[in-house]
């Protein structure tokens, strides 16, 4: 009965090892961007993204309703890379990741600071998607709001 309880511990100790491995390998990912927006880098922020990725946010309207807006990833990264380094500066929390196989969820309230001044908050989104034996980013939604951020 020893025995078999110390294979299950030691079972459970490698998967619990191997997903935070993975866990860890899609963190990397997301903090590529975010440290590539920082220093004002297109060319790395276009490297994180999947060929095919798409880039939206949710936005409020005159109106009080909402509208999804889409951005393509070069224009976004070509506006960031024309900033001076250090003025994009998004805090992000991790808040859930879930991975199953080849793909990745991953939620992360934020902060966004421009030139150092509180710009807005929200929340991101983001599905990731193994390419090879690497993690790409396939999608981002994002709120964006400027009163309840906690």
């Amino acid at each position: 009965m020893r025995k078999l309880f110390c294979c299950i511990l030691l079972l459970a100790s490698c998967f619990g090892a191997s997903a935070q491995a993975a866990e860890d390998s899609v963190k990397q990912v997301v903090d590529q961007l975010f440290s590539a927006m920082k220093a004002a880098d297109a060319t790395a922020i276009q490297t994180v993204f999947a060929d095919s990725a798409l880039l939206q946010t949710v936005a409020r309207t005159k109106e009080g309703g909402f509208v999804v807006r889409n951005e393509p990833i070069r224009d976004f990264a070509a506006s960031i890379g024309k900033l001076p380094k250090g003025a994009a500066d998004e805090r992000i929390r991790y808040e859930t990741i879930k991975i199953d196989g080849p793909l990745a969820v991953v939620w992360t309230p934020y902060q966004f600071y421009y030139n150092g001044q509180f710009s807005h908050c929200g929340v991101n989104s983001f599905q990731l998607v193994r390419i090879g034996n690497s993690w790409k980013i396939q999608y981002i939604i994002d709120t964006r709001r400027k009163d309840d951020c906690k």
